[in-house]
C-alpha cells in the first residue's frame, strides 16, 4: 500500500485508499444545532465479507483521535491500525466471520467532511465556520451510511471512549437496528473534569498565533505548537499514575544528571514531547476542537427527559459494558451508571471490570481479558442471532 505524504497529513475526500459515501444537496445531514450539512462525505473502511442475508455487519466507532483505519496498515503512519490487536482473521472481532465497517466521523480529518473540507459555497476550507458537530450527528451520518450500503441492521456496534458514546447513542435511538452493543470505557455524559481537560487543550490551540481564527490553511501555516501541547495534556489522562511510574519513574533522558535548564531532563518529558510532535503529523487542529466539543456536549439522558433509563426503554439490544480499574478518565463508577440504567430498563446486559494498571488507553492495548470478553460476548450474540454456521 502506498503511504500518504507526512508533509501534509490532512487529507481531502477521495485521496485515501478507502471507500467514500457522498451525500448531495438533496440528502442533507440534519444537525442538533438546527443547521444542515450538505453536501457531505463519509470516508470509511471495511474488513471481511458481508454474508448473504446481511446479518453479520459490525460498526466500529472510533475514539477522539482515531479514524477509519482500525485494522491493517494505516496509510498515513505506516503503523498497524488502532484496533489491530482486536480485529482481523482469527482475532476477537474475526474478519473471517464478521463484516466490519469503520467510518471517519463527521468533523474528522481523514476524508470525511470536516474543517479541512472545501465549502462549495465559498470555495475555501470550512475551517472554524463548520457547524458544531455532536455525537448524535456523527451517529446520524453513520445511519445514513448504513442505508447507503443497504444494510438493514447491525449485528453489533462497538467502540471505546468517544466511540463508546456513539455506541450508546446508536443503541438508544436506533435500537431496532442494533442487535448487540459493546460500549467500552465510556459514559453517558462527560464529567466536569473531562470538560476541563478538553478546555485546557482547546485554549492551547486557540492561543497559538498560527491559529488565525481557524483559517490557518489560508495562511499556509498550522497551530502545531498549540495542538502538540493539547495532545500532551490529553495523553496524561489516558494513562494511570502506576503506568507512568512503571514506564518512566524519575528516570533521566540520555543524561546522568539534571541540566538545571528546561530541556527534557526526564524520560516522561521526552515521551510527552514525542507524543505531541507526532500527533500534529496526522491530525488537524480544528478537528480537535470540534471533536472535543462533541464529547463535552454529549449527555444521553438530555434527549430522554433527563432520565438515562428512558433511553433504553423497551430495548431488545444485548449489551456488554466494559471498564478498567485504573481508568480515571471514564472510571468504573460511570460505566456502572450505564449498567444501572440498563437494569432499570430490564435490558439484557453484562458487565466486566478488567483489572489493569494501564489506564484509559487499556482498550487500545494488549489486555488479554478484554480480548476474551469481546470474543465471548460476540460468540454468545452470534448464537442468539442465529449465525450458527460458525458460532461455537
Amino acid at each position: 500500500m502506498q503511504m500518504a505524504s507526512k508533509s501534509d497529513p490532512i487529507v481531502d475526500a477521495d485521496t485515501l485508499p478507502c471507500d467514500y459515501a457522498h451525500f448531495g444537496e438533496d440528502t442533507p445531514l440534519k444537525l442538533d444545532s438546527g443547521m444542515e450539512l450538505a453536501p457531505f462525505t463519509l470516508a470509511y473502511q471495511t474488513y471481511g465479507t458481508l454474508n448473504a442475508d446481511k446479518s453479520n455487519a459490525i460498526i466500529v466507532c472510533h475514539a477522539l483521535t482515531g479514524d477509519q483505519f482500525c485494522a491493517g496498515v494505516h496509510p498515513i503512519t505506516g503503523k498497524p491500525g488502532w484496533w489491530e490487536m482486536l480485529i482481523g482473521p482469527g482475532k476477537s472481532v474475526d474478519t473471517d466471520k464478521y463484516f466490519i465497517i469503520c467510518a471517519n466521523v463527521i468533523g474528522g480529518c481523514m476524508g470525511s467532511t470536516g474543517p479541512t473540507t472545501i465549502n462549495k459555497a465559498t470555495g475555501k476550507p470550512y475551517g472554524h465556520s463548520l457547524p458544531v458537530i455532536t455525537i448524535a450527528d456523527m451517529v446520524r451520518a453513520q445511519v445514513m451510511l448504513l442505508d447507503h450500503l443497504e444494510i438493514p441492521d447491525l449485528f453489533c456496534v462497538m467502540g471505546g471512549s468517544m466511540g463508546g458514546m456513539q455506541v450508546l447513542d446508536w443503541a438508544a435511538k436506533y435500537t431496532d437496528r442494533v442487535f448487540s452493543a459493546l460500549p467500552i470505557a465510556t459514559a453517558t455524559k462527560h464529567s466536569a473534569q473531562n470538560i476541563a481537560f478538553h478546555e485546557v487543550g482547546r485554549q492551547a490551540v486557540l492561543a497559538d498565533p498560527n491559529w488565525h481564527g481557524g483559517d490557518y490553511g489560508e495562511h499556509q501555516t498550522s497551530p502545531h505548537k498549540g495542538l502538540a501541547v493539547a495532545r500532551m495534556a490529553a495523553h496524561i489522562t489516558y494513562l494511570s499514575e502506576a503506568a507512568l511510574h512503571r514506564k518512566f519513574g524519575r528516570n533521566l533522558q540520555d543524561r546522568e544528571a539534571v541540566t538545571f535548564g528546561f530541556d527534557a531532563d526526564f524520560q516522561v518529558e521526552s515521551y510527552l514531547r514525542y507524543q505531541g510532535s507526532t500527533f500534529v503529523d496526522r491530525f488537524d487542529a480544528n478537528s480537535y476542537l470540534y471533536l472535543t466539543r462533541a464529547m463535552d456536549y454529549f449527555d444521553l439522558a438530555a434527549d430522554f427527559d433527563g432520565q438515562t433509563v428512558n433511553a433504553f426503554a423497551n430495548t431488545k439490544t444485548r449489551f456488554c459494558i466494559v471498564s478498567f480499574t485504573s481508568d480515571w478518565l471514564f472510571p468504573t463508577s460511570e460505566n456502572r451508571q450505564i449498567v444501572r440504567a440498563l437494569n432499570g430498563a430490564a435490558a439484557d446486559v453484562s458487565f466486566v471490570e478488567i483489572e489493569t494498571d494501564k489506564g484509559h488507553d487499556s482498550f487500545l492495548l494488549d489486555v488479554p481479558e478484554l480480548f476474551e470478553t469481546v470474543t465471548g460476548f460476540l460468540n454468545s450474540a452470534a448464537r442468539q442471532r442465529g449465525l450458527t454456521s460458525w458460532a461455537p
